[in-house]
């Protein structure tokens, strides 16, 4: 099949190129990724600058196009541009170093270049290795292939990304694959005050993780288990429960 490969942890990156080595053993890769990291850009695009697409080759081998832009950008650019007379099977991002569970998704280069995918009406995936230190990239591709090899892509529903997790464990020692949902996870983050050498105030984020979701199908507890989170996202966001009550109290 043709593959759209993108990213946001950058082009060089080593979870893009492990990903490519395994996918191009069985499939056609096209790789089109930002030129440097953009992690935690979400899903913002480029309109008022324009965007510059430069071929990659490590020695003689070309590799794929960087993109001066944001991972939306790249699956744009690939999808309508680059590679516009190529008909994609899927597009696929990652692989990402560190985790994507719970509100990662809403800031996530990695989630949101699968999106854009979908959005375009392609079937897509977002792949994360949750170990930001030591992140397990073969692992994490040979779940792809073997993701890819259960799937009907042709018979997916519109505008919907799997965001797919890999533990922190190595492959043969994983229990298999769990289909969950998006968990409760988020972050309290807080701001520390610095002064530069003029003694202007600046600010550095900094958070600590809110892990208090108690349903077992969640992402990361699913990840806790040893098992490999699959959770389907959908491009559109109506709380749909929250339609009734509201049109009792605004509808006039």
């Amino acid at each position: 099949m043709n593959i759209l490969l993108s990213n946001d942890d950058g082009i060089m990156s080593p979870g893009i190129i492990t990903l490519k080595t395994y996918l191009q053993q069985k499939h056609d890769v096209y790789v089109v990724a930002p030129d440097i990291e953009r992690s935690a850009t979400g899903h913002g695009i480029t309109v008022r600058n324009p965007l510059w697409a430069k071929t990659v080759k490590f020695g003689d081998t070309f590799f794929g196009h960087a993109v001066n832009g944001t991972p939306a950008d790249c699956v744009k650019i690939g999808l309508d541009a680059i590679y516009k007379q190529i008909h994609f099977d899927v597009v696929i991002s990652g692989i990402n170093r560190g985790a994507n569970l719970g509100t990662d998704v809403l800031y996530s280069g990695t989630v949101s270049a699968a999106l854009e995918g979908a959005v375009g009406g392609y079937p897509s995936i977002a792949v994360s290795c949750v170990d930001f230190s030591n992140p397990n990239f073969e692992d994490g591709a040979k779940v792809v292939l073997n993701i890819l090899e259960k799937l009907d892509l042709n018979n997916w529903p519109e505008f919907t990304t799997l965001n797919v997790n890999i533990p922190k464990i190595p492959y043969d020692e994983m229990k298999g694959i769990k289909i969950t949902k998006q968990s409760r996870r988020r972050y309290q983050d807080y701001f520390e005050e610095r002064k530069d050498p003029f003694g202007n105030s600046y600010y550095w984020m900094l958070g600590n993780i809110i892990e208090d979701d108690n349903d077992d199908n969640s992402d990361y507890n699913v990840i806790n288990q040893g098992y490999v989170a699959v959770t389907p996202l959908s491009v559109f966001m109506t709380k749909y429960d929250f339609i009734d009550e509201l049109k009792s109290r605004l509808e006039v």
